[in-house]
């Protein structure tokens, strides 16, 4: 690289860097060897603040890492197309996820993996509850408030919606719901966990209008990703009771220790 080129980018990055009294003492700094290493620690504590900040930022929570996921348990479980969904090409292609399933099979570990994973790859991400959204939304004082909290969920890059799903609402918090994905729709993705199935949705939100149209703004250039099975948390809980119940058998078994004889 010639010393034009090289000032060029050294000069490009101190730029983005917004390193202003660099910039405007450049032919002094240009000519400096230890300038390159100068940007490239700013670059690197700049890159680590900004990723700490996302991470708390998006509220993921505490969750199982997806390499401890046994994908042996679910009944049926499409696992090629959730490993394709860490490529985050649905991101770039602005297609929303579905995750459909019962209770306990996997649907918001999964979901905080690949939130995490976004974010790690620099995505903004926020992660939350659909009672938590909606509740915080209907609570708003005024058009203003309501306005600004909305945009607050539809700035991400990606906005992950767990539990949809396990509580009932009412028409409002439906025509919030409508709301958040209305702003959102082919501008942003969103990740969906629920329950129920869509035809099913009607009891999550009855006698709200505009159902339909949610539904369909949300599966309009969406994956569908179903899971069938019992719930792991509940197999869990069961080995865990037979462990504790086995353990106790074995402490009944034991002869109770002899006291010790005292000397005199």
């Amino acid at each position: 690289m010639t010393t034009t080129k090289r000032h060029e980018e050294l000069r490009e990055r101190a730029h983005k860097l917004g390193l202003w009294g660099v910039l405007a003492h450049w032919e002094h700094y240009a000519v400096q060897a230890w300038l390159n290493d100068l940007l490239a620690h700013e670059e690197a504590e700049r890159q680590r603040r900004s990723l700490e900040r996302r991470v708390k930022n998006a509220r993921i929570g505490r969750f199982k890492p997806i390499a401890d996921f046994d994908w042996a348990w679910p009944k049926k479980i499409p696992r090629a197309v959730i490993e394709e969904l860490f490529s985050l090409l649905f991101i770039t292609d602005v297609t929303n996820v579905v995750l459909i399933g019962p209770n306990g099979v996997g649907k918001s570990m999964i979901a905080q993996n690949i939130a995490h994973h976004a974010v790690l790859n620099g995505n903004t991400v926020r992660f939350t509850t659909a009672s938590a959204m909606l509740n915080e939304l209907a609570s708003q004082d005024g058009a203003i408030a309501l306005r600004r909290r909305i945009q607050h969920y539809c700035r991400p890059d990606l906005l992950v919606i767990d539990e949809v799903g396990y509580l009932s609402y009412d028409n409002r918090h439906a025509d919030l719901l409508f709301e958040v994905v209305t702003r959102r729709y082919q501008e942003k993705p969103m990740i969906v966990t629920t329950n129920k199935i869509f035809k099913e949705w009607n009891e999550v939100f009855p006698n709200a209008a505009c159902v339909v149209t949610l539904i369909d703004r949300m599966v309009h250039r969406s994956e569908i990703v179903k899971i069938e099975g019992e719930s792991y948390r509940l197999k869990e809980a069961k080995e865990a009771a037979a462990k504790r119940a086995k353990r106790r058998r074995s402490s009944k078994s034991k002869p109770p220790a002899k006291p010790k004889k005292k000397k005199r």
